[in-house]
C-alpha cells in the first residue's frame, strides 16, 4: 500500500491536492521536492489553490514561536486559499506584502474513508502443553491488521504531523500487535484446556479473545479505529522434537481416552441388561401371585356355593322334621287322644308340605344347574376368573289356614308345625 506518494502540483500559486489512491497520511510537497529536503517545500503562496476529495480532511501545519498551529479543511474542498477559509493563517500571514508573500506550513492529506491492511508475523516462540509443562515447542503466528482514522483531531492530538514517518507509525503498531497476539496465544492451551496440537481447531474463539485485548490499546495509544483483526495460521514447528512426543503423548491419550468411553458404554449395557432381568422377575413373580390368588378365590366361591347348598338343605330337612311331627299323631275320629283316630286335616297338611318342599328342593337344584351352564352367568364371572357360584335364594311357599271356620295367613312353611292337629284347611298361597 502507497501510504506516501509523489505529488503533481505545488510551488508557488499552484494546485495542492493528493492524487494517491491507497494512503492514510500523505505529505505534500512542490514537484520535483523530496520529502523534508529543503525548507522550500513549505513555502506556499497565499492565492495558490486547494483541492480536497470528499473523505479527506487537508491539514496545514504552522510552527511559529508560540508552538505548532493547524488549519483543518475537509473535502470536498476546491477554492483559492483566502484567510476568510483559513482562520490561522489570517492571523499570521503579514498583509506588508499585498498578500502576495509566501507562507511557511506543512500540509498533510489524511484519509478518513479508506481501510487500511497491515500484515503482521510473530516469530517463532516457545509454547507449552499443559501435559507437557517442560517442554517447549515453537509456535509462530501469522495474520492482518485492519484500521482506519475516523476522529483525525485525536490521531493528530496523537501523533505529531511534524516530519511524519507512516513507516515508523506502522512499526509501532506492528510491535504492539506482536505482544498482545504472543501474549494471549501463549496461554491459550492452560485457559482453553485444549492440546497445544489442536489450537488451529479454536482459530474463531482465539481471533476474538486478541481483538477484545488488542482493540483498546491501538485506539486509546494511536488514534485509529481498529476494524478488524484476522489470525491467518499458528504455525507449530513440526520437525521439532518436542513437537514429535507431544504427538505421541496425544495419541496415547486419545486411545486411553476412546477405551474408557467403550468400557463405560459396556458396563451402562450390562447395567440395562440386569435392569430388565430384574424387571421380568418381578413382573413373572406379580403374575405368579395373581394368578394362585384367582385360583384360591375361584375354590371358595365354590366352596361358599356348596355351604349354601347345605344350609338351604338344613332349613328344608327342618321343614321335613316339622312335617313329621304334625303328621305323627294319628286320630281315627276320636277326640284328639293319641292313637283315637286320623285327623284328615294333619294328613292334608302333611300332603301339602310334602309337596311344597318337594318343589323348593327341585327349584334350588334347577336354579344352581342353570347358574353354572346359563351364558349370562358365565358373561358376569368376576374379573379374577372364578365362576360367581352363590345358590340361587330359597324359593318361600306361604300357605292359608282355617282354623274354627276363620282363614288366617299367610304363613311360610316353616311356621306350619305350630298348628299340628289345629287345623281344618291349609290352601297354598
Amino acid at each position: 500500500m502507497g501510504l506516501f506518494g509523489k505529488g503533481n502540483g505545488g510551488g508557488l500559486m499552484n494546485v495542492i491536492r493528493c492524487d494517491q489512491e491507497e494512503y492514510l497520511v500523505w505529505k505534500w510537497r512542490p514537484e520535483g521536492q523530496e520529502t523534508n529536503s529543503t525548507s522550500r517545500e513549505n513555502s506556499i503562496r497565499y492565492g495558490s489553490s486547494l483541492r480536497v476529495k470528499d473523505g479527506e480532511v487537508a491539514v496545514f501545519v504552522y510552527k511559529q514561536e508560540t508552538g505548532v498551529m493547524q488549519d483543518f479543511i475537509e473535502g470536498p474542498f476546491d477554492e483559492t486559499i483566502k484567510t476568510q477559509n483559513f482562520p490561522v493563517l489570517a492571523s499570521i500571514v503579514g498583509m506588508a506584502f499585498g498578500g502576495e508573500s509566501p507562507f511557511q506550513a506543512e500540509v498533510y492529506f489524511i484519509n478518513l474513508k479508506g481501510n487500511n491492511q497491515m500484515r503482521f508475523a510473530v516469530p517463532y516462540f516457545d509454547m507449552f502443553d499443559p501435559r507437557l509443562p517442560d517442554h517447549g515447542v515453537p509456535v509462530a503466528v501469522r495474520g492482518t491488521l485492519t484500521f482506519n482514522i475516523s476522529d483525525y483531531r485525536n490521531f493528530i492530538k496523537l501523533n505529531r504531523l511534524i516530519n511524519f514517518d507512516i513507516e515508523q507509525f506502522c512499526q509501532q503498531i506492528k510491535d504492539a500487535v506482536v505482544a498482545n497476539v504472543k501474549g494471549v496465544v501463549t496461554n491459550i492451551p492452560r485457559t482453553m484446556n485444549i492440546p497445544l496440537v489442536q489450537m488451529e481447531t479454536q482459530l474463531m474463539g482465539i481471533n476474538s479473545m486478541v481483538h477484545q485485548n488488542l482493540q483498546p490499546r491501538i485506539e486509546k495509544d494511536f488514534g485509529v479505529r481498529f476494524k478488524a483483526f484476522d489470525i491467518a495460521t499458528i504455525d507449530i514447528d513440526k520437525e521439532s522434537p518436542t513437537y514429535a512426543e507431544l504427538r505421541r503423548l496425544t495419541a496415547e491419550n486419545t486411545a486411553r481416552t476412546m477405551q474408557t468411553q467403550v468400557d463405560l458404554n459396556l458396563e451402562n449395557l450390562q447395567e440395562t441388561q440386569a435392569m430388565n432381568l430384574e424387571n421380568m422377575r418381578e413382573t413373572l413373580r406379580i403374575q405368579r401371585e395373581e394368578t394362585q390368588r384367582a385360583q384360591r378365590l375361584q375354590t371358595e366361591q365354590a366352596n361358599l356355593g356348596a355351604h349354601g347348598i347345605d344350609v338351604q338343605a338344613g332349613v328344608l330337612k327342618e321343614g321335613v322334621q316339622n312335617l313329621g311331627h304334625m303328621g305323627g299323631t294319628i286320630n281315627f275320629g276320636g277326640s284328639g287322644g293319641e292313637g283315637e283316630g286320623m285327623n284328615p286335616a294333619s294328613m292334608m297338611t302333611g300332603m301339602m308340605m310334602g309337596g311344597a318342599i318337594g318343589k323348593q328342593m327341585a327349584g334350588m337344584m334347577n336354579g344352581m344347574g342353570e347358574a353354572m351352564n346359563n351364558p349370562t352367568h358365565q358373561a358376569n364371572t368376576p374379573a379374577s376368573g372364578a365362576p360367581n357360584l352363590t345358590p340361587p335364594p330359597l324359593p318361600t311357599t306361604q300357605f292359608y289356614t282355617a282354623q274354627g271356620g276363620q282363614q288366617q295367613g299367610p304363613f311360610p312353611l316353616p311356621q306350619m308345625h305350630l298348628f299340628n292337629g289345629k287345623l281344618t284347611a291349609i290352601v297354598q298361597a
